[in-house]
């Protein structure tokens, strides 16, 4: 079985930088595409980040130039740098991995809070 373990969310100010890691863990498995969502309250969850398993990443026009996602294989693990925080960012941000066991299927993370204060 596996699980993805995120850390690094928290309260920071506007202009801040937090960096967000998710780990997966488990047995005999392989990953192909990471990626970062996020869910404001009251909205819906929207793509923030991702990144093929050849390193091709693509951003939401929202945080593009801010925001830089970026994968260790050897460590299973996916990264999220956010700098130039804006209290817009503020959700709950989930990574989300396509691991195949005997099968394909998309893990997400616990989520993780972001609070960005002006």
């Amino acid at each position: 079985q596996v699980q993805l373990v995120e850390s690094g969310g928290g309260l920071v100010q506007a202009g801040g930088s937090l960096r967000l890691s998710c780990a997966a863990s488990g047995s005999s498995f392989s990953i192909n595409a990471m990626g970062w969502y996020r869910q404001a309250p009251g909205k819906q969850r929207e793509l923030v980040a991702h990144i093929t398993s050849g390193g091709s990443t693509n951003y939401a026009d929202s945080v593009k130039g801010r925001f830089t996602i970026s994968r260790d294989n050897a460590k299973n693990t996916v990264y999220l740098q956010m700098n130039s925080l804006k209290p817009e960012d503020t959700a709950v941000y989930y990574c989300n991995m396509a691991i195949y066991t005997s099968y394909s299927r998309s893990y997400w993370g616990q989520g993780t809070q972001v609070t960005v204060s002006s």
